[in-house]
């Protein structure tokens, strides 16, 4: 209930405040109080403002201000028919929806502004990161790598003592000297890095795993950022050939390479020009470039009449690559080639060598090469084919390669053919019995860095007690198959098992163990050292164990 004052002082509830007004054709008024002023002001002041009769209204006039008052919501107002009622509320209908058709249209123009205002805000950024850029000096990030190993040959047969002992060229090896055990640096490497404004790159790395001798391996000027994410090289670089080659030796799951991969790209890096690239999503790669066949890894520069070039491409993807599971599921597949040109008539006098030839170790850091065609000569022009594949599922990986080269020879030796066929290729079965994976590169198409679950790690506790980290452990095997002889020229043929056993300390550091064993056959150079060409004979079966350490940073 409202109660006001009235005019007189007194206390009125609203059913007695409003009265309807006694004049002709006019709806309910205030009417004039009938008390006379008081001295009080603010009463004053109300009585002469409004007017009201402390009285309640007679039962007519209250039922005549009920008619007057306008109809309930909820009652049809007279005189309106179904249809006008229709047509009102489509009509409201109507305007609802225009109203809301008119919000999303200002709703979208908020978003095409926020959209202008992030794509300025970019653009500034871009603007500021290139005037810093312009300004930026040159970086340098130093870095290299230590590994020591060890390699012991438990038992040869005596070709392959004559393999070890001898060297090819005309020094007879000794069936009844076996090869010795070797320990050392198979890598001691300091490289520097870094960018140069605007968007070039340099990297240089040296080896001195032979103080006497360093040798020059990554040794290049580089342009970043160019059109379809590609990037230049210019130097001492390695030729796209050969996925295992093309991995980090920090990373492989082997000691040493396979055979065909080493076989048929010798120490992989060559002078020349590369271009890199891959798609935005990284799915597809590709690599293609000119280099000169020569090895200058020890002196730095080719001299020689020939030009002894090579071109090498590279095309590879990754069309399965889990990202929900961090790179735990992949498969990659891979297709490389390869034209070069030696020089095959190259004399004993000329400055440049004929590098028409084909060779690899036994898996281990052995003296001498078991596998050797030696330099073939007339050799005129050789290509290769290799096709790559990887499929990782979770901590299990199998990998394989295979490579084919062709050589057409220009007046070859006696005995030898004029179109010779030389091929190798291996497989790979790896699996972390701690549960990481082998991660993968997708830009390089190549293998990457394992970080373990835990380091490995044993220190003593406030308590009295160790606490101790396991780190990774992968075991893996390996077949290697390379058949180096044909039509005359008997480099051999090699068939090897490699067992192994890893265990990564840390993302940066790991041991190696390897077990090698295996058989060459057909090899003209257990027959007496002189040359590959001699009549081929059985070199008999081996076995090696090497243990190699790894840190790098």
């Amino acid at each position: 209930m409202v109660c006001l004052i009235t005019g007189g002082g007194a206390i009125a509830n609203a059913d007695e405040w409003w009265a309807p007004a006694n004049q002709a054709g006019t709806d309910s008024v205030l009417v004039a109080p009938e008390t006379e002023p008081t001295q009080n002001g603010f009463d004053s002041m109300l009585s002469s403002r409004y007017s009201a009769a402390p009285m309640r209204p007679q039962d007519s006039l209250i039922e005549g201000s009920v008619q007057s008052l306008p109809a309930d919501v909820d009652q049809e107002p007279s005189g309106l028919s179904s249809q006008a009622r229709d047509e009102q509320n489509q009509k409201a209908l109507a305007e609802d929806e225009s109203f809301e058709d008119r919000l999303e249209a200002f709703a979208s123009r908020l978003d095409a502004l926020d959209t202008l205002d992030e794509e300025w805000t970019d653009y500034q950024d871009e603007l500021a990161a290139e005037a810093k850029a312009k300004k930026k000096k040159s970086t340098l990030k130093i870095g290299g790598r230590v590994h020591i190993d060890h390699w012991s040959f438990s038992n040869t047969d005596p070709g392959i003592n004559q393999i070890e002992s001898g060297r090819i060229g005309g020094v007879a090896g000794d069936p009844n000297q076996s090869p010795e055990n070797i320990t050392g640096f198979r890598r001691l490497r300091l490289e520097l890095s870094g960018d140069v404004p605007q968007n070039m790159r340099y990297r240089l790395q040296v080896d001195f795993n032979n103080p006497q001798t360093p040798e020059i391996k990554d040794a290049y000027i580089g342009w970043s950022n160019l059109p379809n994410n590609q990037v230049l090289l210019l130097g001492n670089q390695k030729r796209p050939l050969g996925l295992d080659h093309l991995n980090s030796s920090r990373f492989n799951v082997f000691a040493e390479r396979p055979l065909a991969v080493e076989a048929f790209n010798e120490d992989a890096r060559r002078f020349g020009l590369t271009m890199y690239g891959h798609n935005n999503e990284e799915s597809i790669g590709w690599a293609y470039g000119i280099y000169n066949l020569e090895n200058i890894n020890t002196d730095g520069r080719f001299i020689g009449d020939s030009a002894q070039a090579g071109g090498y491409s590279r095309l590879w993807g990754s069309p399965w690559y889990d990202d929900t599971s961090g790179g735990r599921g992949y498969w990659h597949w891979g297709l490389a080639g390869a034209v070069a040109k030696p020089d095959g008539d190259a004399g004993a006098n000329d400055t440049n060598s004929n590098e028409g030839r084909f060779r690899t170790r036994p898996l281990a850091r052995s003296s001498q090469r078991w596998l050797n065609t030696g330099r073939i000569d007339g050799a005129d022009w050789y290509q290769n084919i290799g096709f790559e594949n990887i499929l990782n599922l979770g901590s299990l990986q199998i990998t394989g390669e295979y490579i084919m080269t062709p050589m057409q020879v220009e007046d070859p030796a006696a005995g030898v053919d004029d179109n010779l066929f030389f091929h190798g290729g291996y497989i790979y079965a790896s699996y972390f019995l701690t549960g990481e994976h082998m991660p993968y590169n997708r830009s390089t198409g190549t293998l990457s860095r394992v970080t373990p679950h835990e380091n490995f790690f044993l220190v003593d506790r406030c308590n009295g007690c160790r606490g101790n980290g396991w780190g990774a452990w992968q075991v893996a095997l390996r077949y290697d198959h390379l058949d180096l002889t044909d039509g005359g020229v008997n480099g051999g043929v090699g068939n090897l098992y490699t067992a192994g056993l890893n265990w990564h300390w840390t993302p940066y550091s790991k041991v190696q163990n390897n077990l090698v064993w295996g058989e060459i056959s057909e090899s003209g150079l257990a027959a007496n050292g002189n040359n590959s060409l001699d009549a081929p004979v059985e070199a008999g079966n081996f076995l090696i164990f090497g243990t190699r350490f790894m840190v790098d940073f």
